[in-house]
C-alpha cells in the first residue's frame, strides 16, 4: 500500500465524513462527524481489518484537524480513537471543544 491516500470529504452541513479507499477491502476507512454549533463531534472511526496498523485512521483525524484550523471549527473527540489521538497530540488542544449539551 502506498503511503499516500486520497481522502474524500463529505459535508452535509449537519453531518459529514472523511473517507479513504483501502486497497483489497470491501469497505472504506472512515471518520464520521455530526455538527453542533461551531463544533464537530467526531463520533466514529473505522478502518477495515486488512488495513489496520497502517496509520490510515490517523490520516483521517489529521485531515479533520487541518480543516478545523482552516475553517475555524472545534472538535469534540467522542470516538475513543480520536480521543486517544488528542491525548497524544497536545498541539491540538486549542481545537478541542467541550461536549455540547
Amino acid at each position: 500500500m502506498s503511503d499516500t491516500i486520497d481522502i474524500i470529504r463529505t459535508d452535509e452541513t449537519t453531518h459529514g465524513a472523511y473517507r479513504a479507499e483501502v486497497e483489497g477491502a470491501d469497505r472504506q476507512a472512515e471518520l464520521t462527524w455530526k455538527a453542533r454549533g461551531k463544533a464537530r463531534i467526531a463520533d466514529h472511526t473505522f478502518t477495515p481489518p486488512e488495513a489496520r496498523g497502517k496509520g490510515i485512521a490517523l490520516k483521517l483525524v489529521k485531515a479533520m484537524v487541518a480543516e478545523a484550523r482552516a475553517q475555524g471549527f472545534t472538535i469534540v473527540p467522542q470516538c475513543p480513537y480520536v480521543e486517544a489521538q488528542f491525548r497524544k497530540h497536545p498541539e491540538w488542544a486549542d481545537l478541542r471543544a467541550e461536549t455540547p449539551s
